[in-house]
């Protein structure tokens, strides 16, 4: 090895031995270098080989992230922010070993304004416990990435999910941060005011960051009232063009579609072969939910399988019960809650009617008040489309 790549080596192996020692005066035993410990923190859920932080640090609040940013930055040893490790694109693998600073234990729901649908909570609460949290207040936070991520991480990878066509993505649920910079600096951006010109938004530059302009420690986010009535659907078509057209279709319709998800032949084949599903033919398949007043959702749902069918849909069938929405028993992954009341039709079987050319894609207002068909057994395939697609 050359003689300067040893002493830089060397001056490395100092610095980060001095972050050690002052780190466990600032945190105690929350900072290890235990072996197995630092391997869980090497790698996310990316086919990136992983690579081995020095120490992990469990932060547990807002001060001793900055103060731990602020360490590192004295001695020049590298930071990299650690959630769940669910995330895909491969940011908390510390390539240049250093700290990985843990911020799953900050998981306090600091605050739920119920009346202006907004909360603040720190980096580590996932989505699942502050839906759980938000339940008996009839809110609900709806981006849904697919997994057990943590809001920071989220927040940090700009996630998106199956409710991004209705709800929007992380970027439009969040109204404000609160971010440690690299030097330890600790600033607020964006707050709970709606509409606002002020400044610059800096809250949208932190989104997406990666943990490379600063760490999240808390997110104040736009919550959601719990829809009276869900309902999901699969159309099945025999070329992918139709299905296409027909998402193309029901989004100018202006059909308040709470999730598309479209699966190919191919897809469908292999969830049908691991789910057990039945009821689906390994054909290109549209899963839509419809979320509303039971009123509404019923003539959402009429209207939503006239185009379907006015472009080749050879089968429509709907569920209206959270039962009937899941997979092989895994619960549908949209909250419920005391606003909830039993949808209208428990389920449309497959049938003819007549439907536009599918030369006109937008449905004529009288389609758009179809009575809805009358109940009929629910069926058993899957309606849970975060369950059978790739999560965005």
């Amino acid at each position: 090895m050359p003689e300067d790549g040893l002493k830089t080596d060397i001056m490395r192996a100092r610095s980060v031995d001095l972050v050690i020692a002052e780190a466990r005066s600032l945190i105690g035993d929350r900072l290890t270098t235990n072996e197995s410990l630092r391997a869980q923190h090497s790698h996310g859920e990316d086919p990136q080989p992983p690579s081995t932080p020095d120490a992990v640090a469990f932060a547990e609040t807002a001060d001793e992230v900055a103060a731990l940013l602020a360490l590192c930055n004295r001695h020049s040893v590298p930071v990299v922010p650690f959630g769940a490790g669910t995330s895909l694109e491969g940011h908390v693998t510390p390539v240049r070993g250093g700290l990985s600073l843990d911020l799953s234990r900050m998981t306090r729901i600091l605050d739920v304004h119920q009346p202006d649908m907004d909360c603040r909570v720190e980096p580590g609460v996932t989505r699942q416990l502050l839906n759980t949290h938000l339940r008996d207040q009839g809110l609900f936070f709806p981006v849904d990435p697919g997994s057990e991520c943590t809001i920071g991480g989220m927040c940090a990878t700009r996630a998106s999910g199956t409710n991004a066509v209705r709800y929007g993505t992380i970027r439009e649920n969040v109204l404000g941060l609160t971010v440690a910079l690299a030097d330890g600096r600790l600033i607020r951006t964006g707050g709970r005011v709606r509409k606002s010109s002020t400044g610059y938004d800096l809250t949208r530059l932190f989104i997406g960051s990666e943990g490379t302009l600063g760490v999240i420690t808390e997110i104040t986010l736009r919550l959601h009232g719990i829809p009276e009535a869900i309902a999901a659907a699969a159309a099945q078509f025999p070329t992918l063009a139709g299905a296409v057209e027909s998402v193309i279709a029901v989004m100018q319709a202006g059909i308040p579609i709470a999730r598309i998800e479209l699966l190919d032949d191919v897809q469908m084949q292999a969830s049908i072969a691991y789910s057990k599903l039945e009821g689906l033919a390994p054909l290109p398949t549209l899963f839509f939910e419809l979320h509303g007043t039971p009123t509404a959702v019923a003539e959402q749902q009429a209207t939503v399988e006239e185009i379907a069918r006015s472009f080749g849909a050879e089968s429509f069938a709907a569920a209206a019960d959270a039962e009937a929405r899941a997979i092989s028993g895994k619960p549908a992954t949209t909250p419920t809650g005391p606003r909830s009341r039993s949808s209208p039709a428990g389920a449309a079987s497959p049938r003819t009617r007549s439907c536009p050319s599918p030369a006109s894609r937008k449905p004529s207002s009288a389609s758009r008040k179809t009575s809805p068909p009358p109940a009929s057994p629910a069926p058993s395939w899957a309606m849970s489309a975060t369950a059978t697609s790739t999560p965005c």
